[in-house]
């Protein structure tokens, strides 16, 4: 899949450093309850840690209490949703329209009063803008 903006691994890698570059570049996820985001609830955009694109806006944010940031709908254009049927599961990866860089994965077991939508997302992706 091609991206609007590209760059090399060597270029990802040292833009984002070790542990962000494992987890949008290689698909990693950090461990439960340990991101900065997951019970951050301030107003304002959170924006891809690759390359700055806004992608949730806080209004959608909630507390799923999964350990990751949650939320139930992405800024319209902003997220591509892909396959993914890694470690023997059957998942769709949410992924930067912009960049490519991977952000967690999509469930269905959100609000119901919104979207019924979870997008599970790793704190080290993501960057947060007041």
């Amino acid at each position: 899949m091609s991206f609007p903006l590209q760059k090399t691994e060597e270029e990802w890698l040292a833009i984002l450093g070790p542990e962000k570059y494992y987890i949008l570049r290689q698909k990693g996820t950090e461990r439960p309850f340990t991101g900065q985001y997951n019970l951050h609830f301030d107003k304002g955009t959170y924006c891809c840690a690759g390359c700055g694109e806004p992608l949730f806006e806080s209004d959608s944010k909630f507390d799923s209490h999964c350990g990751w940031p949650s939320f139930d709908d992405s800024i319209p254009g902003k997220v591509l949703y892909e396959h993914d049927f890694s470690h023997g599961m059957q998942r769709i990866e949410i992924l930067c329209a912009n960049c490519g860089g991977h952000l967690g994965h999509v469930f269905n077991d959100g609000p119901q009063e919104t979207t019924g939508k979870r997008y599970c997302v790793n704190s080290a992706s993501i960057n947060f803008s007041e």
